[in-house]
């Protein structure tokens, strides 16, 4: 019987997001990923709300890792990467901090961002 170890399922793509708890948690997520799409929300955030069904079809449908940090649980990792307002999209590529999109975003936008960056 094949088991999957923790080291495998860190360094692939997850199929469905991944909760930030933390900086060191998303550095890690970053750092193990080649493409990281991480969607700042709160869960009083109407438009939040409306695009978390698109960021969970990106998650499942893409080779992005998606990770989800709560602004209010997190609110010094957020000001960290400027966020002033959510829903804020923060794409990550190779590590490095690459796109940024602010408010509401169409699922074949984002998965054409995604794309441009995956290979």
């Amino acid at each position: 019987m094949a088991t999957d170890t923790a080291s495998d399922a860190e360094t692939t793509a997850t199929d469905e997001p991944l909760h930030i708890d933390g900086t060191d948690h998303l550095d890690d997520v970053v750092d193990k990923h080649d493409v990281v799409l991480t969607d700042f929300y709160a869960d009083w955030c109407g438009p939040c709300q409306m695009l978390e069904p698109t960021v969970e079809t990106l998650a499942a449908e893409t080779t992005a890792t998606v990770a989800k940090v709560d602004v209010d649980a997190n609110q010094q990792l957020a000001q960290s990467y400027g966020v002033r307002g959510v829903p804020t999209l923060i794409l990550f590529a190779d590590g490095e901090q690459v796109e940024e999109v602010v408010g509401l975003e169409g699922e074949e936008a984002l998965r054409s961002l995604i794309e441009s960056y995956a290979e």
